[in-house]
């Protein structure tokens, strides 16, 4: 029913299926990215082993010394450094079926329908078990909640108490892994990321630059390179995230082409950090200050 918000006349009815088709909201697949696609991430790449693969993997191990495997854990960081690359690398290792949704989907127009996709997320992920649910910007939709908002926001905050309900309903060592990311931490509920939910937290930060040139060589490997050097081209690669050394190397191939050249070479590089680095800045700008 539409109904009006101040009299609570009904407006309209509106005819809903008992059921989502739930697909159409999630990217549902089997990842093709593993561990040696990233580079720079190497503790973090353990860590998400620890928590995310091994109790998949060898249940009996924790059962064994009698602890509980985290529920799922939480990325942050700034764009770009590899948290969905990460969750990807983790479903491929487990030969898990990843879901991957990102928080705004889950902020529906009519009540109630957020936390019934949010619920109906949660049966598909029992169904195709073992499963990675990723949920991308979480901030989303478990931001700090409002005692009094508008019905949007009401509305965002059943879509998140149905999200803890089913973070809470399901046991640490069940086939099912929620994996959520964020760039707002700062921004996030506690209650998210309380023990027994999101409790373990792995920040992904910018890579230094031992990580730069892992990542360079990782995306420069196909390239036809001459007289390059990816440790001075790392250091004017500073406070790159991966996506931006990743753009980097695109651009310089484009640097190539336009000069008639198959090969790329150092001034390429550095004429392509120069251009990421610029159109990054005017992004910034835009973002600030419209």
């Amino acid at each position: 029913m539409l109904v009006d918000q101040k009299t609570l006349n009904i407006l309209q009815k509106i005819e809903l299926s008992d059921s989502y088709d739930v697909e159409k909201f999630v990217i549902l697949d089997k990842p093709q990215e593993n561990w040696g696609n990233i580079g720079g991430l190497s503790e973090e790449i353990q860590e998400m082993r620890e928590v995310i693969e091994l109790p998949l993997k060898s249940p009996e191990l924790f059962e064994k010394v009698g602890i509980k495997p985290p529920k799922g854990i939480l990325l942050h960081g700034p764009p770009g450094t590899g948290k969905t690359l990460l969750a990807k690398a983790a479903a491929n290792s487990t030969n898990a079926t990843f879901i991957e949704i990102v928080g705004s989907e889950l902020v529906q127009k009519f009540i109630g329908e957020g936390a019934k996709l949010v619920k109906e997320i949660f049966e598909l992920a029992k169904q195709k078990a073992p499963t990675i649910i990723f949920i991308d910007e979480i901030d989303a939709v478990a931001s700090v909640r409002m005692e009094n908002g508008t019905s949007g926001e009401r509305e965002v905050n059943r879509t998140f108490m149905q999200l803890l309900a089913e973070l809470d309903g399901f046991k640490p060592l069940d086939t099912v892994k929620v994996i959520a990311a964020t760039n707002r931490i700062d921004i996030l509920d506690n209650a998210i990321i309380r023990p027994g939910r999101l409790d373990r937290l792995i920040e992904v930060g910018l890579p230094d630059e031992e990580g730069r040139v892992e990542i360079f060589k990782l995306h420069s490997k196909e390239m036809n390179l001459k007289g390059v050097q990816p440790k001075e081209l790392a250091k004017l690669m500073e406070n790159f995230s991966g996506a931006e050394i990743r753009a980097a190397c695109t651009e310089a191939g484009y640097f190539a082409i336009r000069n008639g050249r198959s090969f790329v070479t150092q001034d390429d590089f550095e004429q392509a950090i120069e251009k990421v680095r610029i159109d990054e800045e005017d992004t910034e700008y835009k973002k600030a200050f419209g």
